[in-house]
């Protein structure tokens, strides 16, 4: 349920994007009534209504998922607060420049912070911030918490790169992009876990 609330402001970008590509008129007309205050130039346009409208929804949807977890009396964690601050920061430069440029970025931006979050809090504090996570659950040895660190250090670097790469070095489509968004970030993730899930499994049986 947590990896679904986490996603959710991404599944609505994809549901909220998919419905605007295959209406451009419709979606030009509702990003004109609810955005153009926000707009410079004060219209949108058929092509760029999708990607204006999924983003407003998603900065929408981060905030709702913030003030759900206030009203519950339940901690906001870091990386939902970070999520919040680069999505309003790139998403409303989307939506006031019209253009989809920054929105992509937001992903790379995010992998990069979490990965280097993740280096700097191990090499000049000392934590492994990977260990705090996960030490509750299961008992290792130092130098295993440095691999498991390391990994995700380098999975966090290459999925920055790799979005990157279908947003603007692959000369891919914004539907491509957005497909690969939720889809191909959300299966490499699942894939990465399960690789770690069968590294520790491997190593738990061996050390026993």
């Amino acid at each position: 349920m947590k990896f679904l609330f986490d996603l959710f402001p991404v599944i609505l970008f994809f549901i909220i994007f998919k419905w605007g590509e295959g209406r451009p008129e419709a979606a030009q007309s509702l990003a004109d009534q609810c955005l153009s205050g926000f707009l410079s130039g004060g219209a949108s346009s058929a092509l760029q209504a999708p990607i204006l409208l999924a983003t407003a929804v998603a900065i929408v949807a981060t905030f709702a998922q913030i003030a759900y977890l206030l009203l519950r009396g339940k901690k906001v964690e870091i990386m939902l607060w970070v999520s919040l601050a680069v999505i309003t920061l790139f998403g409303g430069a989307t939506i006031y420049f019209q253009s989809d440029e920054f929105i992509k970025w937001k992903p790379t931006v995010l992998y990069w912070f979490f990965g280097a979050a993740l280096l700097i809090s191990n090499s000049l504090l000392g934590k492994n911030l990977i260990r705090n996570m996960m030490e509750k659950q299961i008992q290792l040895p130092s130098q295993i918490w440095t691999r498991l660190n390391l990994a995700w250090i380098a999975f966090f670097a290459l999925m920055g790169v790799l979005n990157l790469y279908v947003a603007f070095w692959g000369n891919f489509a914004t539907a491509t992009w957005v497909n690969f968004k939720l889809f191909g970030g959300m299966g490499l993730m699942l894939v990465f876990m399960v690789l770690q899930s069968a590294y520790l499994s491997k190593y738990m049986k061996d050390a026993a």
